[in-house]
């Protein structure tokens, strides 16, 4: 008979993806950087330039991270436009109390509650851990699902806070913000040399060769490796909040109200939040962008909660 998972083999898990994602984002990036300038040097100039970038890149990422790790939650909900709420807000009193019921049968501490102004229908959870966790809702969501499906949503992104799902969520949002960030300061400085160096002069064709190393890793390794982390979490997200509500088809049911109605401006004009909503907050795309999608398919993630 196969072991039922528990909430610490899930933390278990995510620790040590967090060491892989740790390990593989430099040597990814220091390989992909050695193979676009082994294009046009040789293979000891190309390893020179690749360790010569990746020692600054590694720099500003710590530093990004340790301000990530600071105002990151912070930074989330501004880009979100999130409002917070809190127990004496009358217009959304039963809200705080639905999510301070939830945390209490998760065993967990009561996180920070914020509303969107988005009549769509999402939420995400984000924060440091458990004690310092902050749970956004639509108010879409809020209006358009009964009490026991909102709850379901709410347990869901509660499972993400006690799976330490939101720490993982940093260090991803983190380094794609990293590596984005260089790649365009790259971009410039390229426009730049192409205006003030002589034509003998290579260093353009190599910033150009970064920047593509740079552009093949946003637009491919990143979504790649957040499509591994995220689909199966979100099974397990599901499958914790059901067993925290004790309701699994209330939370397969606000699925079904969710599905091609999750679409938040706010949040799709910023691609690395997508993977901690509840569904795609962007717009439905072409077959490379299913391929690549951080959420597994609703239809199948209402079919587990349904056979449950």
């Amino acid at each position: 008979m196969k072991r039922i998972k528990t909430v610490y083999d899930h933390i278990r898990e995510n620790n040590i993806k967090t060491a892989v994602l740790v390990i593989l984002f430099p040597i990814i990036f220091i390989a992909l950087v050695f193979l676009f300038t082994w294009i046009i040097m040789p293979a000891n100039d190309a390893l020179n330039t690749a360790v010569s970038v990746a020692i600054p890149t590694g720099i500003v990422c710590v530093i990004w991270m340790i301000i990530s790790w600071v105002f990151g939650d912070s930074m989330m909900l501004n880009m979100a436009g999130a409002k917070q709420i809190n127990e004496g807000d009358p217009d959304y009193k039963y809200i705080y109390k639905s999510v301070e019921n939830v945390a209490l049968a998760a065993g967990l501490p009561t996180p920070r509650v914020y509303v969107i102004s988005d009549s769509h229908l999402n939420a995400f959870a984000t924060g440091r851990g458990p004690r310092d966790a902050t749970i956004a809702l639509t108010r879409g969501i809020i209006e358009k699902l009964s009490q026991p499906e909102l709850e379901g949503v709410i347990a869901h992104e509660m499972a993400h806070i006690g799976n330490r799902d939101i720490r993982l969520d940093m260090l991803v949002i983190t380094g794609v913000g990293v590596t984005v960030f260089i790649a365009n300061t790259i971009l410039r400085n390229i426009t730049y040399t192409n205006h003030h160096s002589d034509e003998k002069n290579n260093t353009g064709a190599v910033l150009l060769m970064v920047w593509l190393a740079f552009t093949v890793f946003n637009l491919i390794i990143t979504p790649v490796l957040r499509m591994a982390i995220s689909r199966r979490r979100e099974y397990a997200a599901d499958a914790t909040g059901a067993m925290i509500t004790r309701n699994p088809r209330a939370l397969a049911d606000a699925l079904r109200k969710i599905s091609g109605n999750s679409h938040v401006q706010t949040i799709a004009t910023q691609s690395a939040m997508a993977h901690i909503c509840i569904a795609n907050p962007g717009r439905a795309r072409a077959f490379m962008s299913k391929i690549l999608a951080t959420h597994p398919p609703i239809a199948e993630r209402i079919r587990r909660l349904e056979s449950m």
